[in-house]
């Protein structure tokens, strides 16, 4: 990939000397700030500064490399603070893209995600994707500023026009609320919240602006406030669990392993194979970790709405299943539809997952990899008689498998198939790509692109929303500047979040944008000929955002037949900068889920 490697520039630049009302001053550890040196103590300087500069110095001891955000009155002395510390702000045109962001540059890197945002207006434009962070399980921390202690929502000047329940709101939407109450001890709260969040918590930090400007007494060689963050063992289960399961299976010819993202963060996918094959068992796994048995001749796909035609062949056969690491959501299971009704065994490390969405016949409460280990020590390997689901005729008919014999394509003069888009997306795509998807009706796309592995495939779903995708893909491309992030966005996603086109530009970034275009918000479309009412107002005349996107130094296409996108291929293969495909897709194609949804109902599409 020929991408640019410039590193985009830095809030007010970064400089070892630098002056103020004519004076030079030199920095320490990058910035020093509004300060006054005091003393020295034992050859350190020890100086009398703000808050939020020395706050900014404790994010800096973190290791973090990134913030992200928008910046307002209340945050602005920090936000400058956080950049001539060392650490580079990328701000978003949006606080939920700003949001979103850290939340995908913390999936994308496995590391904390920080996203600074205002007060009052600012916290409220942000809640869309506070509440998406708070469901995602990544490790982002959201710092906001906060109305100086002290202040009522009236005063001499007027009223607060910003006064907010932030913690009460934040609360609400699921968050982990701490806000720093004195000088003294914001840096110990900072901490605390920096713990929390990197446990796998969203976490909020609101940052009184009384306690910003206070002023400290800091020698920058003292070390930070420790960061406590708890060592989590890998729980196995109960042995009577584990002989239940072995029982299960061991009555069971032809068994499926479903694989979950919670399997592959456990790191299960070695043990899994080999469970598979003392079992002879077919493994699929969930979207969410789609490809981690990639290249196994034994699996078979995506499990629900997103499986092919093969998979459901031996689905239909099985006649028991084991659950690794997976919730069983109405994703996974077709609204029920594509499980059979065959015993079930599922195991995971959170007890509340097993039986959330569907039965379970053996339940087993472990960590994935441990308790796969269990079963391998108590299940003998079989013979290949008895293993009917792993033959040659098997592998044959997987490996010779084309998603593109499951349908027949619906092209019309101006649009195309999204799945046969999709399916030649997989072909032209950069190999080393992370997808990241926005929802809408195109989510039908997902089972024709591949990737890598789990870890370059993102849904952005957990709030059953539009509009997280692009802030998500963003941080993702900022956390993985050496691969190709590509956003899967429908129209209707893609103009809530336009305004980021400047972002990835301004942010050398690393991204092709797909916008999958019906001219429709699609899932109410078929929504609405599900329950037989008129369509209209779902509908939209046809923008063309080729030319929008150009407008922002993109190299766009429109894409209405497959030879538009052959011809655009050479660039999508090598991006040298960042790519829009205006993709005109046949509005009439429902994803498979809509279907399920309507048989679900009781409804028609």
């Amino acid at each position: 990939m020929q991408w640019s490697t410039r590193h985009p520039r830095s809030l007010t630049g970064r400089w070892d000397h630098w002056s103020v009302d004519g004076q030079s001053k030199k920095s320490i550890g990058g910035y020093q700030g509004e300060g006054d040196m005091d003393t020295v103590n034992g050859g350190h300087a020890v100086r009398t500064v703000p808050v939020y500069e020395v706050l900014a110095a404790d994010i800096k001891s973190l290791g973090v490399e990134a913030v992200f955000g928008l910046m307002s009155d209340d945050t602005a002395l920090f936000v400058t603070a956080l950049d001539m510390a060392g650490i580079t702000f990328h701000g978003g045109r949006h606080e939920n893209a700003a949001i979103s962001m850290a939340e995908g540059y913390a999936y994308a890197s496995g590391s904390l995600g920080i996203a600074v945002v205002g007060r009052g207006p600012a916290t409220a434009n942000g809640l869309h994707a506070a509440v998406y962070a708070a469901r995602t399980g990544s490790r982002v921390l959201i710092i906001y500023g906060d109305a100086a202690f002290g202040t009522s929502s009236t005063n001499a000047l007027g009223p607060d026009y910003k006064a907010f329940n932030a913690l009460g709101v934040l609360t609400a939407a699921g968050l982990q609320v701490l806000r720093a109450t004195s000088a003294a001890g914001a840096r110990t709260t900072l901490a605390d919240a920096a713990g929390l969040a990197m446990q796998g918590n969203a976490v909020a930090l609101l940052l009184p602006t009384s306690i910003q400007l206070a002023k400290l007494e800091w020698d920058d060689a003292d070390p930070a406030p420790s960061v406590v963050v708890p060592e989590t063992q890998a729980e196995s289960a109960r042995p009577e669990a584990v002989q239940s399961a072995v029982d299960c299976l061991g009555r069971s010819r032809r068994p499926l392993i479903i694989a979950g993202l919670g399997a592959h963060r456990a790191g299960a996918r070695d043990v899994l194979e080999q469970l598979a094959d003392r079992l002879g068992a077919l493994i699929l796994t969930t979207a969410r970790a789609r490809e981690m048995f990639r290249g196994h001749p034994y699996q078979i796909g995506i499990i629900g709405s997103f499986t092919h035609s093969v998979g459901r062949r031996y689905i239909d056969q099985a006649d028991s299943i084991i659950v690794f690491g997976a919730s069983l959501n109405f994703w996974t299971t077709s609204f029920g539809a594509a499980i059979p009704a065959v015993p079930l065994i599922q195991v995971d490390s959170e007890r509340t997952h097993i039986g959330q969405w569907y039965s379970a016949d053996v339940a087993l409460v472990g960590d994935a990899k441990e308790v796969c280990q269990q079963l391998m020590t108590l299940l003998p390997t079989r013979p290949p008689e008895d293993k009917p689901f792993h033959t040659p005729e098997t592998r044959q008919r997987i490996a010779e498998f084309d998603p593109a014999g499951d349908f027949q394509a619906a092209h019309t003069a101006r649009t195309i198939d999204p799945r046969s888009l999709g399916i030649a997306l997989d072909r032209i795509l950069p190999e080393q790509r992370n997808l990241v998807y926005d929802a809408g009706n195109f989510l039908g796309i997902v089972p024709y692109i591949t990737v890598p592995g789990p870890d370059q495939f993102k849904f952005t779903t957990n709030f059953a929303s539009i509009g997280l995708g692009f802030g998500t893909a963003l941080g993702v491309a900022r956390a993985r500047s050496d691969s190709t992030t590509v956003l899967i966005v429908g129209d209707g996603g893609f103009l809530m979040t336009i305004s980021e086109l400047e972002t990835v530009v301004r942010e050398d970034l690393p991204l092709i944008i797909v916008v999958m275009n019906d001219c429709a918000y699609g899932a109410e479309l078929h929504f609405l000929k599900m329950h037989q009412r008129p369509v209209e107002t779902s509908l939209f005349p046809d923008v063309d955002f080729a030319p929008i996107a150009e407008g922002f130094a993109f190299e766009a296409f429109t894409i209405r037949t497959m030879d538009d996108l052959e011809q655009a291929a050479p660039s999508i293969r090598s991006p040298e900068g960042p790519i829009l495909l205006d993709c005109k897709i046949n509005a009439d194609i429902a994803g498979s889920f809509m279907s399920e949804l309507a048989a679900f109902e009781g409804g028609e599409d």
